[in-house]
């Protein structure tokens, strides 16, 4: 089942606020996102997942794409459950991820 999300409703779930420069960027990287509409519903999933290793998903301030990112001030055992969490999720959907070097970070590409 595909559901669609608006920008909007993406925008606050992932606690952006609404304004008319987050809805453009949100768009942009809805739309930069390869089969997006796929596997939308499971970017939120992960998202709540990643609250108990200080991750979380947002827009990238330099790329159109979204980001999985945690805190870099966590123990290497939380740093390596984040790893697990993210891969595994990037895996089972089939979604391309690309690492950001030496940072726990990585960027959405698509399916």
């Amino acid at each position: 089942m595909d559901i669609n999300l608006t920008p909007e409703a993406l925008l606050s779930q992932l606690g952006y606020a609404k304004t008319e420069p987050s809805i453009k960027q949100m768009e942009k990287t809805i739309n930069n996102t390869n089969g997006f509409n796929k596997f939308s519903k499971h970017i939120l999933s992960l998202h709540d997942q990643l609250a108990h290793v200080k991750g979380f998903i947002a827009l990238s301030n330099s790329k159109d794409v979204f980001k999985i990112k945690s805190s870099q001030e966590v123990s290497s055992e939380i740093q390596e459950e984040f790893k697990n969490l993210v891969e595994g999720w990037a895996n089972k959907y089939k979604i391309e991820l690309e690492k950001v070097e030496k940072k726990p970070t990585y960027y959405i590409i698509g399916q």
